[in-house]
């Protein structure tokens, strides 16, 4: 049975924001094709154009293998949508691949079930990614494999310029992060932002990360990822959060609640983690950034209330491995750690951690300056090992011992300063330009995910 070619222009739902951002109309002449089941759904994959509509439509669709693969445009993507978004459940087995250019998902749903590979993957076979491709206002929640030793990942982004926006994403308990970034011979410009990432509890081996962007064979390539204004909560499967695995990522004003793990930069070079909020409530094991590698930049952070320390200190500079492999710990060399606020951290600053006596390299040519530490007991900085060459400048200690005597860039001032309406804490007024710049605010997790989980 052929799918219905209905008129352009046809009423149904549209999210203010997101709908926006992808066209203003509908194209003359475009079409909206109805898909009740999966040859209704092959047949519309056949016949779109540029421009054109695929509509999924409502209720289950259980073990449903999606194979969206097609060419739209730049300004004429081409898009699959739920007939009412969130009411358009994958269920079972069912998955969905994209391959092609200037493709849209929109308003899915993944539940009940769990399929043993992925959800949604960025390309429809090994030699046909995804480019210019988006997913948004989508949803995958609980969908894990009846067998719990299987490994899969909700999210597998190949080819570039792909996007993961406003989706929401909770409850993995299978081995596998929740998105996986894969790279090629060339950057990938991928971007992930909006999301709500939620509740993942402690999986008893590695590999149960968040967001993972890269891996060790591939660690020493670009990928210049951005990853931009998502919500984490209880995200606690595992020490690695998101998991840096390659060049020139971007991190930047993402919020971190209730997380028992850290943002680790845990291979590659060069990349930067800016305007993120840490918030540990007191809970234990929260962490914030892990850093290893080579040239990174971690400034306007805000981390407050960690319990973590060692390895899961609000900041963790690793010690490098001698001759390190691929997937050992390179030594962390010329970091720039600046204008950071740290918040009544266990363990503020840990230089020198080390998972082992092999980690024996210690951080070497790092800039640590104006960095602002508050609280009322403990230590600022812990050296597990002496850096070498380290750098350090402006920075304020409020409440705690320094934990350097005698370094001229590490001061201490009993009221440096103050906490503001919004219970953050800033340096009083002509104090200076030290601490997080705070340019953006915390996060909620209604400001994130699919907009029709927000309606009443």
């Amino acid at each position: 049975m052929n799918p219905a070619k209905v008129k352009a222009g046809t009423k149904g739902w549209v999210s203010a924001i997101a709908w926006v951002c992808l066209s203003i109309g509908q194209p003359a002449g475009a079409a909206d094709y109805r898909a009740a089941d999966i040859s209704q759904f092959n047949e519309a994959v056949k016949k779109a154009a540029p421009g054109d509509s695929i509509i999924l439509a409502n209720g289950l669709w259980r073990d449903a293998d999606l194979a969206f693969r097609a060419t739209g445009t730049a300004s004429q993507p081409i898009t699959l949508r739920a007939e009412t978004p969130g009411k358009t459940i994958l269920c079972g087995q069912s998955r969905l691949h994209i391959g092609g250019s200037h493709l849209v998902v929109e308003g899915l749903v993944f539940r009940d079930g769990g399929n043993r590979t992925d959800a949604i993957e960025f390309r429809t076979r090994s030699d046909y990614p995804a480019r210019h491709c988006r997913v948004t206002q989508c949803a995958i929640l609980d969908y894990n494999p009846a067998d719990p030793a299987q490994e899969n990942k909700w999210v597998q982004i190949y080819g570039e310029h792909n996007r993961v926006d406003h989706c929401w994403f909770s409850g993995k308990t299978t081995r596998g992060p929740v998105l996986a970034v894969w790279l090629s011979d060339q950057p990938n410009y991928n971007r992930i932002d909006h999301n709500y990432f939620g509740r993942r509890p402690e999986f008893p081996k590695n590999g149960a990360e968040i967001i993972r962007i890269g891996d060790s064979d591939s660690s020493m390539q670009n990928s210049r990822t951005t990853v931009e204004f998502n919500y984490f909560e209880e995200c606690n499967g595992e020490i690695e959060t998101i998991s840096n695995k390659s060049c020139e990522n971007i991190y930047r004003c993402n919020t971190f609640e209730r997380c028992q793990g850290t943002l680790t930069l845990r291979h590659g070079n060069r990349c930067v983690v800016e305007g993120n909020f840490f918030f540990g409530h007191n809970i234990k094991e929260t962490g914030g950034v892990r850093v290893i590698g080579e040239e990174h930049r971690v400034a306007h952070n805000y981390f407050a209330d960690l319990r973590g320390d060692g390895t899961r200190s609000a900041l963790s500079i690793m010690n490098g491995v001698r001759n390190s492999p691929l997937n050992g710990y390179f030594q962390v060399k010329r970091a720039v750690i600046e204008f950071n606020t740290f918040v009544n951290c266990r363990s503020p600053i840990e230089i020198g951690s080390a998972d082992s006596s092999r980690n024996s390299l210690p951080p070497e040519d790092c800039i640590l300056r104006n960095n602002l530490v508050i609280g009322n007991k403990g230590t600022a900085i812990l050296l597990k090992s002496v850096p070498l060459r380290m750098t350090w400048e402006g920075n304020v200690v409020q409440g705690l011992e320094p934990g350097l005597v005698g370094e001229a860039g590490i001061r201490s001032e009993a009221a440096f300063a103050q906490r503001g309406g919004d219970g953050l804490w800033r340096g009083r007024e002509g104090a200076g330009p030290v601490g997080a710049a705070l340019r953006e605010k915390p996060l909620a997790a209604s400001e994130v995910g699919p907009d029709w989980m927000r309606q009443p």
